[in-house]
């Protein structure tokens, strides 16, 4: 199983490639709905569509749980990452008392799935803690109690935790989760199929000529639709969302601990900034402690390997680690809000819908939006509605114009053809190694491989010509604007971007 970065996640080992149905060809074939992107959110949205009685189609540009779902922590919450207190402060009491409802409902549906299915995942009913360290922190989490106990979550203070970090106070969450993500959304995917919806993996889709019915541009041909749905993490495209979710990075380990008691029976989170979370999976048969924090905005932090290194120090002064099996880093969006937007796409016909702004709790946030969209699209109104959509956010004056003009902007940055060896003198770079350098008045984007060739691309990022930088943890070239990612030869790894980066032409030198 591939994901969105060259390292490899608790999630990915192990799992062979998704063996779906046999494909008939899909262009010029009609849905009721695409669903663009085979994560965990378009995976649910579309069975949940497709038993509804809606012919489906999910389309994923590689293969299903490439982006964040491969990455994820896992973690289900009942809660979001900005706590009830703010939510009662940002959108009223009621509307706090919904977010809570729409979190209970989705931990709801994906345990009634895990049942109804019989899905082996590793799904596990746990408690979630929320501790302090010192004093300035004990009156934060007093005012998260209150928001909890406003909303009627029914916490409690907790006298111990289950991570082996020294805290002062502690609220225990009840009825919290954990399970394998990528595990889940292989079952799903079959069940999916199994009602009669079309999965094809390898199927990016490239552009959508916006009517009643949508024709949807794909490398699979053009298919039509009554209704789309971004489910990409981040809609691809420029739109007002893009200036209204912060990308991030967050780094993860999965480490073996020599002492088998040591194993955490529950989900923890401090309150530094950023916060490390914790928790333990088994997987066939091995326990494995997972920590997670060193949160970025994406590409603001020039040396990724060290985010790792300062998290692997971290839980060693707690933990005695025998290995440190697996280590990645994840992307995901903060809303500026606090809730994800979920809904109607902005800017574009009733007919197109998103869901983004997932922040830190993706597993809960996807299954809500399959919930919300599932009902706009069949019932034509969700009680969630109005809570998470998209268009509570106004665009400024001369907005839409923005857009149009950023959406032109396509390649035909660089052109020409430069100087292997020059370039190579320029760049002073290890194999294994990148940077973007000026060479005759350009930015050029350099990576060198490990057999020491040279791969030269436009470090103007295909959305609206930010510069990307070298993440050198998962080796790709990411954009600090608005969270593109591509790999280390300019191909689009993750949204928004939808073209590759421009690739520059190097020539050797030849002595006559």
């Amino acid at each position: 199983m591939k994901r969105d970065g060259a390292c490899i996640s608790l999630w990915q080992a192990g799992m062979s490639d998704y063996k779906g149905q046999q494909k008939n060809n899909i262009a010029n074939k009609y849905f009721d709905v695409v669903i663009v992107g085979g994560g965990i959110t378009g995976i649910t949205t579309g069975l949940l569509l497709q038993k509804a009685g809606k012919t489906v189609l999910v389309a994923e540009a590689r293969n299903i749980g490439f982006g964040t779902t491969g990455g994820t922590t896992a973690h289900l919450n009942s809660f979001m990452e900005v706590h009830f207190t703010q939510l009662i402060k940002n959108f009223g009491e009621d509307n706090a008392r919904l977010v809570a409802k729409a979190c209970r409902q989705s931990m709801d549906l994906i345990k009634k799935n895990i049942e109804d299915y019989g899905i082996d995942c590793g799904y596990g009913e746990v408690a979630g803690y929320i501790y302090a360290q010192d004093e300035k922190q004990v009156k934060e989490l007093d005012d998260i109690f209150e928001g909890f106990n406003k909303v009627g979550a029914g916490v409690s203070p907790s006298t111990s935790i289950p991570v082996r970090i020294p805290f002062v106070r502690a609220i225990e969450i009840p009825g919290q989760a954990q399970f394998h993500p990528t595990r889940y959304i292989y079952a799903l995917a079959k069940e999916f199929e199994k009602a009669g919806g079309v999965l094809m993996e390898n199927c990016r889709v490239t552009a959508v000529e916006e009517n009643e019915i949508l024709a949807i541009s794909s490398s699979q041909g053009t298919i039509r639709s009554k209704n789309l749905v971004y489910a990409t993490h981040i809609p691809p495209g420029v739109n007002l969302l893009h200036f209204r979710c912060a990308p991030y990075r967050s780094y993860v380990i999965a480490a073996k601990l020599k002492n088998e008691s040591d194993y955490p029976q529950g989900l923890a989170y401090d309150m530094q900034d950023p916060y490390h979370y914790f928790r333990t999976q088994e997987v066939d048969g091995q326990f494995y402690l997972i920590a997670g924090g060193e949160d970025h905005k994406t590409a603001h932090e020039e040396n990724t390997e060290a985010c790792f290194t300062r998290l692997e120090a971290y839980v060693k002064k707690f933990y005695e680690i025998e290995e440190i099996a697996f280590r990645w880093s994840s992307q995901y969006f903060n809303p500026v809000d606090g809730l994800a937007y979920i809904g109607h796409l902005p800017g574009h016909p009733q007919n197109m819908f998103v869901a983004t702004g997932y922040g830190g709790i993706g597993m809960t946030n996807s299954h809500i939006a399959a919930m919300t969209l599932t009902d706009i699209i069949v019932r034509g109104k969700s009680e969630f509605e109005d809570l998470f959509s998209p268009n509570r956010l106004k665009p400024v004056a001369g907005f839409n114009n923005f857009v149009k003009e950023a959406a032109d902007v396509v390649g035909n940055l660089i052109g020409g053809v430069f100087s292997r060896e020059k370039l190579q003198s320029i760049a002073e770079i290890a194999p294994g190694e990148a940077r973007v350098v000026k060479y005759e008045g350009h930015a050029i984007a350099l990576y060198k491989d490990e057999n020491g060739e040279l791969h030269a691309v436009s470090p103007a990022c295909t959305h609206i010509k930010c510069t990307v930088g070298w993440n050198a943890a998962e080796k790709s070239w990411d954009c600090p604007c608005h969270g593109s990612r591509f790999s280390y030869d300019g191909t689009v790894l993750t949204a928004p971007a939808r073209k590759d980066l421009e690739i520059i032409q190097l020539e050797e030198l030849v002595e006559h």
